[in-house]
């Protein structure tokens, strides 16, 4: 394999997302840089998810469909994801989320001209339920520590390219945790900084009906974060602030300048 142009394993959890999937799914058939397989998993849905996702696959041998055989949720099934990846790079999309056509392309070239990178995210813009944009764009450095990403979480799992080799053994904790922010920081631990491209690369979709729709379920939700990663209760408690502080910040952006 041609190490300057090394094949990415993309992981797409799904359940009940038949009215958005077929867009998530084109996001990542649609993108300039080819070298990838597209592992969408399909966690028990009760709509038509299924036979969407088998249909594509049928177009296209990029595409591996799974099934788990039980309601799992998406901590599970995206390790399960993680699991069955070929390769050593690892993309998230969430099923409701779009790629813009170059994502890829332009962090496989983030990898070339930064070796040592093994966490890579982008910066988003948003969408709500009909797809109908908002001005608000979430800007990202081009570096961050461990110390910095603690006080906002600003990297869209939906964004990341990751080093499989960085996340595949990480225990992460189920339950109502933002998962992926404990998966970041426990490589930051490791790793010196993750790296961002500070473009709009991820199209995220918000809705009222995900796990951070609610805004105090959320604040709770990253309270424990802290805990997993092994914070004593002052600091807890001192980062609490930061994400409340930030996170009011941005949400008001976003709707007042819709």
């Amino acid at each position: 394999m041609n190490q300057d142009c090394p094949f990415v394993s993309v992981v797409m959890p799904a359940y009940n997302a038949s009215k958005y999937i077929g867009q998530a799914i084109e996001s990542v058939l649609n993108q300039t840089y080819v070298n990838f397989e597209l592992i969408v998993i399909d966690d028990c849905s009760t709509d038509n998810t299924y036979d969407i996702i088998k249909k594509y696959s049928e177009n296209d041998n990029r595409i591996e469909v799974v099934k788990n055989k039980i309601n799992s949720g998406v901590t599970f099934t995206r390790n399960l994801g993680i699991s069955l990846a070929k390769y050593d790079w690892i993309a998230f999309l969430d099923s409701d989320d779009i790629w813009v056509k170059d994502k890829l392309e332009k962090q496989i070239k983030l990898t070339q001209k930064i070796p040592e990178a093994s966490l890579i995210f982008t910066g988003t813009s948003y969408i709500n339920s009909e797809g109908k944009s908002y001005s608000y764009i979430l800007k990202v450095p081009d570096k961050i520590t461990y110390k910095e990403l603690l006080k906002q979480n600003v990297i869209s799992c939906s964004s990341v390219l990751v080093r499989k080799k960085c996340i595949e053994n990480i225990k992460i904790p189920d339950g109502d945790i933002h998962e992926d922010f404990v998966a970041w920081l426990t490589i930051l631990k490791k790793e010196k900084y993750a790296y961002g491209i500070n473009e709009p690369l991820l199209i995220y979709r918000l809705s009222n009906n995900s796990k951070s729709g609610n805004k105090l379920k959320a604040i709770k939700m990253n309270y424990r974060v802290y805990k997993a990663v092994g914070l004593n209760v002052l600091e807890c408690n001192y980062y609490s602030l930061f994400y409340i502080l930030k996170n009011t910040l941005k949400y008001l952006r976003i709707y007042i300048q819709s």
